[in-house]
């Protein structure tokens, strides 16, 4: 039902008009889900379940999305970190925000929030090229970049300027999808379908192993922390099973 809603109104409305009223029409669907049974650590609501995105939205099936605000489980989880750590201060800038996040992030005091997307698919302020980012050395005090570098030609030189712009001290999270072997990298796989048998995506350039992704960022100057989580299943806050998050200092 939830799917068939969602193709229905992004046929009849612009998608920036969308993502204007989609906090309304998200209120008005949830209504559908009270309870107390699971809670959504980004709008801090509670639902009898959350949605079940099966196969066909967009590559995201069995995850759990939250009818409020439109969370998924990797949103809920970063939020949930940055809580934790303390980090909602300072300069942020994040690649391509989830829209659950971008809206929580506007509204947090203290927080000056730079939101970047290069291709124009998401709601942002900034268009920064993450191979060449316009800010000054030593600008941010953290930095989200989820699921961004396997998209990117040139991760490397992408690394490179993060840790530019990032201050001394300052932290950088940072996921992707993962290969459990090792990572698979391969410049002369070019076409859409080539890349979706090998990457897992039409256009991921390649797909990390957790090991080859923290030795690149290492090289690049960063020190890395592998956090790993493991929830049971159907885990209060809609929380994804076994999850991995780098967390990177400089």
């Amino acid at each position: 039902m939830y799917v068939f809603l969602k193709k229905i109104v992004r046929k009849l409305f612009p998608q920036k008009f969308v993502f204007k009223i989609e906090p309304f029409l998200r209120k008005g669907y949830s209504l559908f889900f009270i309870g107390k049974k699971f809670h959504c650590t980004i709008c801090e609501d509670s639902f009898s379940r959350f949605i079940h995105l099966s196969a066909g939205s967009s590559g995201k099936n069995g995850e759990l999305l939250c009818a409020r605000c439109g969370s998924l489980p990797r949103d809920r989880r970063l939020y949930d970190l940055l809580k934790i750590e303390k980090l909602l201060h300072g300069r942020m800038l994040d690649f391509s925000p989830s829209r659950p996040l971008y809206r929580k992030f506007k509204k947090t005091a203290g927080l000056e929030y730079f939101s970047s997307d290069f291709a124009n698919e998401f709601i942002s302020d900034y268009h920064f090229d993450i191979t060449g980012i316009k800010q000054n050395d030593n600008f941010f005090d953290l930095i989200l970049c989820y699921h961004i570098l396997e998209h990117v030609t040139d991760d490397r030189k992408a690394m490179s300027e993060l840790l530019r712009v990032l201050k001394p001290g300052g932290n950088l999270f940072l996921q992707t999808p993962f290969n459990e072997g090792e990572m698979i990298e391969n410049s002369a796989i070019t076409t859409g379908d080539e890349r979706k048998k090998y990457f897992g995506q039409q256009d991921h350039v390649r797909i990390y192993s957790v090991e080859g992704l923290s030795e690149r960022l290492k090289q690049t100057g960063f020190h890395v922390k592998v956090l790993q989580f493991n929830e049971q299943l159907n885990n209060r806050s809609g929380f994804s099973e076994k999850e991995i998050v780098l967390h990177c200092k400089k």
